[in-house]
């Protein structure tokens, strides 16, 4: 009797087991989400209008976005009056040293904005001119985000800028055949450790002593790993051949290495090319009606910003290094050559009385002009002194609001940050751009303005597993207040953090709960080559 009863209650067990097992997705006890998020008004990130449903994350992952409110989880979150929507991906800044600062690696100022990926190493990899021997170690970077936590995701690119000074200096000649072949190599590495893609930065030095074919060379090794071309392009304005012959060049690039294209913060920048929007824009499109893969990131801003160096030095007085360069200022013989390309690069960025210094300097918050009046000297000696004194940051007021408005309604346009130190592009680009375009000209609706923002941005950098409120996708979720979700840096507060972002899922961890940023950060660095894609 004891065996038949014990073998009865086996069976009994076992049939139970199986039934579980087999049991369909919507017949299994759903007591097992880690989060729940009801009422909001989800805005999925495919420019499909918004709706009102239930996500249920479990671990990192979205398991439902149609699950039962009434269901079972650790944490509910009421995201009634609230809109959900994917966490913003950028595809341009500059927190490679926040993220390794043992400070600042929670990257506060884009948590803060929606953004949960960030993108690093752009405009070539080094953005002004703090070049040492040799490349950047990658695989000790990664180390150090790995071990002390990220706020933010991070994906990386190969920079060209560092790849050519590693094998040839700031030198302003073409390459060797044994030259190309090793900065090959390296781009070849660069993938091998994950990176999205090669960037170059040709109006920064060395990248802008590249000629074109040097750069398809290298575009054909990211393509090998299935990487973008991501570009600064070599002019955008009037410098040397011209915002549109500087389109040309890149779209050439695409054409011959066939690999898709990126064009970093396109923007008219100076009086020479506003109005050259619509130019750019049927260019463009002309290349992607022709099948090819081009888009572009744009900031919200009508101020530009670099260093002054890059702003208003010619490219060949900077060549070799910075006390060659220091040489040719001195050099009575150059004088009038310099000067006269100096002043022509101040009035393409809007003259001196638009250029405001944003850097730190005992000069953050005056003009060029202020600074020039104050030292009894011209523009451009102002400028030198600049450059002499610690070479600031400086934002220079020199874009249209119409060619802003133009760009930003195309819809291979995404929005990105371009972040940097002074500059309040790095604390309030995403919610200025939601207030720019979409509240006050009404040049977006709200679901292409959360595309342009994530979905867009994980297609074209083919982040199969981010971007979308989806099944399967990593659970990046911002749950923004939209009434309070307002750019609160300007130029005089460049680092006011901004507000609007109620709830903040990174890798499906709460980052800012009920407004309140938390202090263990849940960010990963984005292998290019090892993704886990939804089925």
């Amino acid at each position: 009797m004891f065996y038949r009863r014990t073998l009865s209650c086996t069976l009994l067990t076992l049939c139970l087991i199986l039934f579980v097992a087999c049991s369909p997705p919507d017949l299994m006890d759903e007591s097992d989400y880690d989060i729940l998020i009801v009422n909001g008004t989800i805005f999925d990130g495919s420019q499909n209008p918004g709706r009102i449903a239930n996500i249920a994350v479990v671990g990192d992952r979205i398991v439902s976005v149609n699950a039962s409110a009434d269901a079972k989880a650790s944490r509910v979150i009421d995201a009634s009056d609230l809109v959900v929507v994917p966490g913003f991906i950028d595809p341009h800044t500059h927190a490679l040293d926040d993220l390794l600062g043992s400070e600042t690696h929670s990257n506060t100022n884009y948590l803060t904005q929606g953004v949960t990926t960030v993108f690093v190493g752009n405009d070539g990899g080094v953005f002004v001119g703090n070049y040492e021997e040799g490349m950047p170690d990658r695989t000790a970077m990664i180390r150090t985000m790995q071990t002390q936590g990220i706020g933010t995701n991070v994906g990386f690119f190969a920079g060209h800028n560092e790849i050519r000074n590693a094998v040839m200096g700031l030198e302003d000649r073409a390459p060797t055949d044994d030259e190309l072949l090793d900065m090959q190599k390296l781009v070849a590495e660069e993938m091998s450790k994950g990176a999205l893609g090669l960037s170059t930065g040709l109006f920064y030095r060395p990248g802008s002593y590249a000629e074109t074919d040097e750069l398809i060379a290298l575009a054909r090794i990211a393509r090998e790993f299935g990487g973008v071309f991501d570009s600064h392009l070599r002019d955008e304005s009037s410098y040397n051949i011209g915002l549109r012959g500087s389109i040309m060049e890149v779209l050439q690039i695409g054409r011959e290495a066939d690999i898709p294209v990126h064009v970093a913060h396109l923007k008219a920048l100076g009086r020479d090319v506003w109005g050259q929007s619509g130019d750019i824009i049927a260019l463009i499109d002309a290349a992607r009606a022709e099948g090819y893969s081009v888009t572009a990131d744009q900031y919200p801003w009508r101020a530009s910003g670099t260093n002054f160096s890059n702003a208003v030095v010619p490219r060949w007085v900077m060549a070799d290094s910075e006390d060659a360069m220091f040489a040719r200022f001195a050099n009575p013989d150059l004088a009038d050559r310099i000067r006269k390309e100096m002043e022509n690069n101040i009035w393409r960025r809007g003259g001196a009385d638009s250029m405001l210094v944003t850097g730190e300097s005992e000069w953050r918050g005056m003009t060029l002009g202020d600074i020039a009046e104050q030292l009894a000297l011209g523009s451009v000696e102002a400028a030198i002194e600049m450059v002499r004194s610690g070479d600031p940051n400086v934002a220079s007021f020199n874009m249209t609001v119409d060619d802003i408005g133009a760009f930003a309604i195309q819809p291979w346009v995404m929005t990105g940050s371009d972040g940097t130190d002074g500059h309040p592009r790095k604390y309030a680009s995403y919610p200025k751009a939601y207030r720019d375009f979409v509240v006050e000209q009404k040049l977006l609706s709200m679901e292409k303005f959360v595309y342009r923002s994530s979905g867009l941005v994980a297609d074209t950098f083919s982040l199969c597993d981010r971007g979308y409120i989806e099944e399967g996708r990593l659970a990046d979720i911002a749950i923004l207040d939209l009434g309070s979700y307002l750019p609160a840096a300007d130029f005089e507060n460049p680092t006011r953090i901004g507000t609007g972002v109620t709830y903040l899922l990174v890798n499906g961890k709460p980052t800012i709960d009920d407004s309140v940023l938390q202090e263990t950060p849940h960010g990963i660095v984005i292998n290019r080559q090892n993704f886990e894609c939804p089925q």
